[in-house]
């Protein structure tokens, strides 16, 4: 597609860390790919963030997105893996910056609005969608799905940001 952009959306997380990637043209949207880049949980903190790391760089080397979204972190009750996942998630957000992308950041209310209309919904109803909104999309998992999810809002998000700056030009 000429002058599609190409976002990528990531799914933070220590143990997997899902992608998602697609295009939009206008109001279209097209899957390109999607994964989940995991690290080994019998290494150390450092060790799983480096594998985190480099699987993400590959991905952004061999897919060229454009832009990168993010899901933000919500904190649980473990202050320890909410700590951890916020560490992962400094990943999920470096590598694209470090590769020069912009890099959007999302509430997961917000990616379900997005995805099913409405800011609470089951992950069932989300992979319907995603194969209502992209047929073609493949995705093995949640964190794939999420993913994609987030990309999705994100394409929503700056055609509607890109509307606004127009109107307040004029």
């Amino acid at each position: 597609m000429q002058n599609a952009i190409r976002i990528i959306g990531i799914d933070p997380g220590l143990r997997r860390m899902g992608w998602g990637i697609i295009e939009t043209f206008g109001n279209s949207l097209r899957f390109v790919a999607s994964g989940t880049v995991t690290s080994d949980g019998d290494m150390d903190l450092a060790s799983r963030l480096c594998q985190l790391h480099d699987g993400l760089s590959d991905i952004v080397h061999s897919h060229q997105p454009h832009e990168a979204a993010v899901e933000q972190t919500f904190v649980n009750k473990d202050a320890v893996a909410t700590l951890k996942l916020g560490q992962a998630r400094g990943i999920a957000m470096l590598v694209p910056a470090r590769a020069g992308l912009p890099v959007a950041e999302y509430a997961p209310n917000a990616v379900k609005k997005a995805v099913i209309g409405v800011g609470h919904g089951e992950k069932q109803q989300i992979h319907m969608m995603l194969k209502i909104l992209m047929p073609k999309a493949e995705f093995k998992g949640n964190d794939a799905a999420d993913a994609l999810a987030i990309a999705i809002c994100h394409a929503h998000n700056r055609a509607g940001e890109r509307m606004r700056r127009v109107l307040a030009a004029s």
